[in-house]
C-alpha cells in the first residue's frame, strides 16, 4: 500500500544529523513507492536539500520562519503541526534526539495522535507498518502499531542505517506563523565537548567512578580520538564531577548504539545500561571480576583501566601506522 511519509530532520553545527538520513532511509522503506517529504527549518540551503535528495527525499519543504533558526519547544511544536496538517501525511518521522523527545509528545497531544518513541526497526507486514522499540532497560523488545489515525515515530539514532537514492526533490517554501512564544533564544553555551557529536558515535570510550578523577579521563579521550569516537560517562562519574553532564549515558542521560562500546571502571548499574546495552559489541575493563557491565559485554578485561587503556590506544595506533 503506498504511503505519504513526513521526516522532520534536525542540524547540528550546520549538518544534517544523521539520524534524520536514517529517518529518510526508514521512511522509504514504510511508503512502498508513495511519497517521502522532508522538512528543513530556517532557511533554504541548497547543499542540505541535495543531500537530503540523496538519501530519498522526493520533496523538501524550507519551514520560512527566524523563531526556527535555533530551536525551541513552542515554535518548533507550532511549526510542526502547520505542517502536517498542510500535508496529511500517512506516517511522520523524526529522530530520537534530545529535541525529538521534548517536541514529539507535544505535537502528539496537540493534534490528538498515537506516538510510539524510541524505535530501533520499522517493518512493513501485510500491509501494516509495525515498530519494535527496547523496554526494561533492553532486555526486551515490544512490537507495536498503530490501529488509527497518522503514525508518528521517533527514531533511535544508529540502528535503522542509511541507503542512498539519490533523488532531485522538489523544493517548496512554506511559511509558517510563529506567534505568542513564551521564550525566545538569545544565545547558546555550549556546555558539551567539541569533535564527534556522542549520540551518534560508532565507537564510545565511556568511563566510571573508577576513572577517580577528572584528569583519569585523559587516558580515555586519547582513546576515542585514535579510535575516531567519543567520550562519555556514567551518572557516577558525572555525579563525582569528574566530567560534565552532557557526556552522562543512562537512563537519564544519553540512550547511545555505537558499533564499539568500551567501559572504562564502569560497574554495570541498571541505569548505566539502559543507555547502552544496544551496543553492537560491548567491551568491559574492570579490577572487580563480578562486575555487573561483565554480564552484558561482549569481551571483558579485568585489570587496572590506567594500565590497559593506554596500552590498547598504542595498539589501535600501531594497527593504523601498519594500514
Amino acid at each position: 500500500m503506498s504511503r505519504t511519509a513526513l521526516v522532520f530532520t534536525e542540524q547540528k553545527d550546520g549538518r544534517i544529523r544523521n539520524v534524520s538520513l536514517e529517518c529518510l532511509t526508514a521512511a522509504n522503506h514504510i511508503v512502498d513507492g508513495g511519497e517521502v517529504i522532508a522538512v528543513l527549518y530556517g532557511e533554504k540551503n541548497q547543499a542540505h536539500i541535495d543531500e537530503l535528495g540523496k538519501y530519498g527525499a522526493d520533496k523538501v519543504i524550507v519551514l520560512n520562519n527566524e523563531n526556527l533558526k535555533s530551536y525551541t519547544a513552542m515554535a518548533y511544536k507550532q511549526a510542526m503541526v502547520q505542517v502536517i496538517e498542510h500535508t496529511v501525511p500517512d506516517v511522520i518521522l523524526l529522530g530520537h534526539t534530545g529535541n525529538g523527545k521534548d517536541t514529539a509528545p507535544r505535537v502528539a497531544a496537540r493534534l490528538g495522535i498515537g506516538l510510539i518513541s524510541d524505535c530501533i526497526d520499522v517493518s512493513v507486514e501485510a500491509g501494516e507498518l509495525i515498530l519494535t522499540r527496547p523496554i526494561y532497560a533492553g532486555k526486551a523488545f515490544e512490537k507495536k502499531r498503530f490501529v488509527k489515525g497518522p503514525a508518528f515515530v521517533t527514531i533511535r539514532s544508529n540502528n535503522i542505517g542509511t541507503n542512498e537514492m539519490i533523488k532531485v526533490p522538489v523544493v517548496q517554501i512554506m511559511d509558517v506563523e510563529i506567534h505568542d512564544l513564551r521564550a525566545t533564544l538569545e544565545d547558546v553555551v555550549r556546555n558539551a565537548t567539541s569533535g564527534v557529536d556522542l549520540s551518534e558515535a560508532h565507537v564510545v570510550v565511556s568511563g566510571g567512578r573508577g576513572v577517580k578523577s577528572a584528569e583519569g579521563f585523559q587516558c580515555l579521550t586519547e582513546l576515542a580520538e585514535v579510535l575516531g569516537g567519543a567520550v562519555g560517562a556514567s551518572r557516577g562519574a558525572c555525579d563525582a564531577a569528574y566530567c560534565d553532564y552532557s557526556l552522562q549515558i543512562g537512563q537519564t542521560g544519553k540512550v547511545v548504539t555505537p558499533d564499539l562500546y568500551i567501559a572504562c571502571g564502569i560497574s554495570g548499574a541498571i541505569q548505566h545500561m539502559a543507555g547502552m546495552s544496544q551496543s553492537k559489541v560491548i567491551v568491559a575493563i574492570n579490577k572487580d571480576p563480578e562486575a555487573a557491565i561483565f554480564e552484558v559485554a561482549d569481551f571483558g578485561i579485568v585489570g587496572d583501566l590506567f594500565e590497559v587503556v593506554p596500552y590498547l590506544t598504542e595498539a589501535f595506533r600501531r594497527m593504523q601506522e601498519v594500514s
